[in-house]
C-alpha cells in the first residue's frame, strides 16, 4: 500500500512538472482554447457581438484550420444569426448554445 501511495505522489508531481514547464513555454501555442477565466468574464455568449465584429472573432476562430475559406464562411453565417462565436480554435461550443445547436440537414454541426 505505501508503495502504491508513493508511486501515485510521485506520479502527480511529475505531471504537475510537465504541466508547468507546458505553461512556461508558450501558453497561447500550446493551449488550443482560451483560458476558463475569459469564458467567467462574460465576453462569450449568445449576443455577446455585434454583426460588425464577427469577421475579426472568426477570423481568430478559424486561423489554425486548413479548411480557412469554407470556416470563415460557416463561422460569419452562424455570427450573424447568433451574434457569438466561442473561444478558441476548436470547442468550447457550449458558450453559445445557437452556434452549437444549429445543425445541418444531415445533423452534423453547422457552425465551425
Amino acid at each position: 500500500m505505501a508503495k502504491f501511495v508513493s508511486l501515485l505522489l510521485l506520479a502527480l508531481l511529475g505531471i504537475s512538472m510537465v504541466a508547468t514547464w507546458l505553461w512556461q513555454k508558450k501558453p497561447s501555442t500550446i493551449w488550443m482554447v482560451k483560458p476558463i477565466h475569459f469564458l467567467l468574464q462574460g465576453n462569450y455568449g449568445p449576443g455577446s457581438l455585434k454583426s460588425s465584429q464577427c469577421p475579426k472573432e472568426c477570423t481568430g476562430r478559424c486561423g489554425q484550420t486548413q479548411y480557412h475559406k469554407p470556416c470563415m464562411f460557416f463561422c460569419q453565417k452562424c455570427c450573424a444569426k447568433c451574434l457569438c462565436v466561442p473561444p478558441g480554435y476548436y470547442g468550447n461550443k457550449s458558450v453559445c448554445p445557437c452556434y452549437n445547436n444549429w445543425k445541418t440537414k444531415r445533423g452534423g454541426p453547422k457552425c465551425p
